[in-house]
């Protein structure tokens, strides 16, 4: 069983803006904010919007899936104190 780590929502807001604009055709997306999923179970955050800038929709759409893919699997939104 892969351990995820626990991430404030500005932790976890700047790492998917890197992941974001690393993947081809994103460099100008950028990720506002995140929001939190009423789950306890897997991934429990999302990435409701995103900002374009001159990038295709097409391919930030397909990086999107793919952030939450990977940081998914190894980071959770942790509740707020």
């Amino acid at each position: 069983m892969i351990t995820r780590i626990g991430k404030t929502h500005a932790e976890l807001t700047l790492l998917a803006n890197a992941a974001l604009r690393a993947q081809p055709g994103c460099e100008t997306a950028s990720v506002p904010a995140l929001s939190a999923l009423p789950v306890r179970e897997g991934r429990n955050w999302e990435i409701p919007n995103v900002v374009l800038g001159d990038s295709l929709i097409s391919d930030v759409d397909r990086a999107v899936i793919t952030v939450h893919h990977q940081l998914g699997r190894k980071f959770f939104l942790k509740a707020d104190d």
